[in-house]
């Protein structure tokens, strides 16, 4: 058989074998490259269809005549898939408008990558701009901090796509390091036993044993790195149990004239400096509650006013403005030039509560709401957002508040009353096209009733017997 007859046989079964394939080929049985980033756009059905506009992407049927077109064609395809995405992305807000955060808190059942994924797009159409991220041992700490983070840890992957799924969604993420108080998570460990301010407790830092700084510096550097396009940082510092009971401070505080406010002032400014010294443009945040009782002078003395802003904290359903007011007064004769608030959305009607009161949060929401409103009277001192926390548990050794998804429906209503100033009809339609259900807050108040018997108590909530214990 000569050369030429050959090479005619080979181009002719080539040509059979290719025919064969195309016409066997079923063309609905894969999916275009388009349909897929479809089906990423909508993100599937976790919530109501109705909260994003559907996006009709035709399906790109492979033509033999149009092959050589084909890169173009889908070429115009991710463009106009695009311009959809562009256009479902929320707007970037001011960076002098105040912050609506929502505060995360991983120390009790910490949701997943996969969820936030979910639930970040969601956050951002119900007018949130910002996620305050507490880490508490889900941080993945390396080196000689390794031992305090959870065997469920994010990895260093999963941080940075936490960061990317926040940045997509305009979501400015705000880290929280504990650096004072509510370090159980930390010095529950014997290597730290001798940090403790009381021995017999994990709760505070004795911030004057040796060690201490060193161990705050560490874990603060190890999460600045991880998050160095942070603007703001939350440096915790609440609640500071115990305070003045170590042999260290006994005797600084005899030393000092009993001085309480400069032990703990003297403490956080010293974080404070370190941090600004790290990152020089880098805004902080601490918890108030600490200082409430501190005079204006012993605040300005330590220099703290210049270094951070407080977080006025209360999650009351019958919230005082007035004593908001007194703080805010306080701190603005301190010399602070911005005040940060904090609500709650869920964890903080009890501390083993199952589901959350909605009418309770929203009941908070709307006083704080008149506290914003009575802003411009404060003439040196801005209002710089609002935290909505998400407790998941009280303390690092307390069981489990009601769970994150639960309180969904109540974080839309939060949101929603902060957006439109009240819980108006307007905010309800909102919350039912968000949600895709109605909220019915005359059936979310609850009532509990207590039997006493002989040697144990009941509690019925609602009707359900919600605990038992002996007397």
């Amino acid at each position: 058989m000569s050369s030429q007859k050959l090479i005619r046989l080979i181009i002719g079964s080539l040509v059979i074998v290719a025919m064969v394939k195309l016409f066997f080929n079923p063309r609905g049985s894969v999916k275009s490259k388009s349909e897929k980033t479809h089906q990423i756009i909508q993100g599937g059905n976790f919530w109501a269809s109705q909260r994003i506009p559907l996006i009709k992407v035709v399906e790109n049927k492979q033509d033999t005549v149009k092959t050589e077109q084909q890169p173009k064609v889908e070429q115009e395809e991710s463009e106009k898939i695009q311009k959809k995405q562009e256009q479902l992305k929320p707007e970037v807000p001011e960076k002098t408008d105040p912050l609506k955060i929502v505060h995360l808190d991983l120390k009790g059942a910490p949701p997943k990558v996969k969820y936030l994924e979910q639930l970040f797009p969601l956050l951002s159409s119900l007018g949130a701009n910002g996620i305050l991220l507490e880490y508490e041992d889900m941080f993945p700490y390396e080196g000689d901090l390794e031992i305090l983070k959870s065997s469920f840890a994010y990895s260093p992957e999963d941080v940075e796509e936490i960061k990317s799924l926040a940045k997509r969604q305009n979501l400015e993420l705000i880290p929280l390091v504990q650096v004072f108080g509510h370090m159980e998570f930390v010095l529950k460990h014997e290597k730290y036993f001798k940090l403790r301010e009381v021995e017999t407790f994990p709760n505070s830092l004795n911030s004057l044993a040796q060690g201490s700084m060193e161990l705050v510096q560490n874990m603060l550097t190890q999460v600045m790195k991880k998050h160095p396009e942070a603007r703001w940082f939350h440096i915790g510092a609440d609640e500071v149990r115990g305070l003045g009971e170590s042999e260290d401070s006994k005797r600084w505080l005899e030393a000092n004239n009993g001085d309480m406010g400069k032990l703990y002032l003297n403490h956080v400014t010293a974080v404070a400096k370190f941090m600004t010294k790290q990152k020089q443009r880098i805004k902080l945040i601490l918890w108030d509650d600490m200082f409430r009782k501190f005079s204006p002078d012993t605040i300005k003395e330590s220099g703290l006013q210049d270094l951070a802003s407080p977080m006025i904290w209360n999650y009351h359903a019958n919230l005082n403005v007035k004593d908001i007011g007194k703080y805010i007064s306080k701190y603005e004769q301190a010399g602070f030039r911005g005040v940060w608030f904090a609500s709650a959305f869920k964890g903080a009607s009890g501390i083993d509560q199952i589901w959350t009161p909605i009418d309770h949060h929203l009941k908070n929401h709307i006083q704080w709401q008149e506290v914003i409103a009575s802003m411009p009277q404060y003439k040196s001192v801005r209002f710089q957002g609002i935290a909505l926390t998400g407790w998941q548990r009280y303390e690092h050794h307390t069981v489990l508040c009601e769970l994150l998804p639960v309180a969904i429906p109540s974080l839309t209503v939060c949101l929603q009353t902060l957006k439109y100033g009240a819980f108006n009809a307007k905010a309800q339609g909102e919350v039912q096209r968000m949600l895709g259900c109605e909220i019915q807050l005359e059936k979310n108040d609850w009532y509990e009733t207590v039997y006493i018997f002989n040697d144990f108590i009941v509690v019925s909530i609602n009707g359900s017997i919600y605990c038992k214990c002996n007397m």
